[in-house]
């Protein structure tokens, strides 16, 4: 007889679908990595569906995966929501970023919320992936950058951001007054590929750069600029928050303002989520 499945196999099977490894989602979970591959094969033998692709050299989602992968992280952030809620009655409000929080507006958002909401500490959290720990319910809201396509979210545009270039601050570039994307095209373009939010389409295909160098965090993408390894795109937001002695920032004249969003899950959230996410428009503006 076949049992149903339990929270624990919706757990597994997250772990698996954002790690994209059984490995790794082993690691993540403290488990051996055949607990974890039966415990995948209990829940597929439960709903009687295939949920991950083995049949590739890297792990994937079926369609049917893809579409349960919502409703799990939305059934499994409501169950811990629900705990949460019943065990600490103001329980901190978490706010995700991967870089740069909401730029100019994080401070005063920070102090309004704490005189406006004494008993519900709002912590800013940073940390590097493509929802800032929004879609793993690891926060309740997230401050995103660029286009979402993770499913379960809802967004809502807080502002636009200019975009920079940055470049060695000892370098020709660092000593103009502002550039286009056709000065960097044959550069070497650091990509951060986890969090970040440029792409080599970002320029025309006329004077599109042909080499990039791959990183997975704010701190490298800065450290590779400085060691004249490569230059980077970034938004305007980057420059005031995250200074480096070895990085110049220069506006660049074409290249489109990047969208920064606000970010929550479908269904239930954190009681206080809606009130951050009016104070955070009111600070931004119109």
């Amino acid at each position: 007889m076949t049992r149903e499945p339990e929270l624990r196999h919706l757990r597994c099977f997250l772990a698996i679908a954002e790690e994209r490894s059984v490995t790794r989602a082993a690691v993540r979970l403290r488990l051996t990595q055949p607990v974890v591959s039966r415990t995948l094969a209990a829940l597929e033998d439960a709903l009687g569906v295939r949920l991950v692709d083995r049949s590739t050299h890297h792990l994937d989602l079926t369609p049917e995966g893809h579409s349960f992968h919502e409703k799990a992280a939305v059934a499994v952030t409501a169950f811990e929501d629900a705990l949460a809620a019943a065990r600490t009655p103001h329980r901190p409000l978490r706010l995700g970023h991967a870089w740069s929080a909401a730029g100019a507006f994080t401070t005063p958002l920070l102090r309004r919320w704490r005189q406006a909401h004494p008993d519900v500490p709002l912590e800013l959290l940073r940390i590097d992936d493509r929802t800032a720990g929004l879609a793993r319910g690891a926060v309740d809201l997230a401050v995103l950058r660029g286009p979402v396509e993770t499913p379960g979210l809802i967004t809502e545009l807080l502002h636009e951001e200019a975009r920079v270039a940055a470049v060695p601050s000892d370098g020709a570039l660092a000593r103009r007054p502002r550039l286009a994307l056709a000065d960097l095209s044959g550069q070497v373009i650091a990509l951060n590929t986890v969090s970040g939010t440029t792409s080599l389409a970002l320029w025309p295909p006329a004077v599109r750069p042909t080499a990039s160098l791959t990183v997975a965090n704010t701190d490298d993408w800065l450290a590779a600029i400085a060691a004249e390894r490569a230059v980077g795109v970034t938004s305007a937001a980057t420059a005031d928050l995250h200074p480096h002695p070895g990085v110049s920032y220069v506006p660049l004249t074409d290249a489109p303002d990047l969208p920064v969003l606000l970010a929550r899950r479908q269904g239930p959230g954190h009681p206080a989520a809606l009130a951050l996410i009016a104070l955070a428009h009111e600070i931004a503006g119109p």
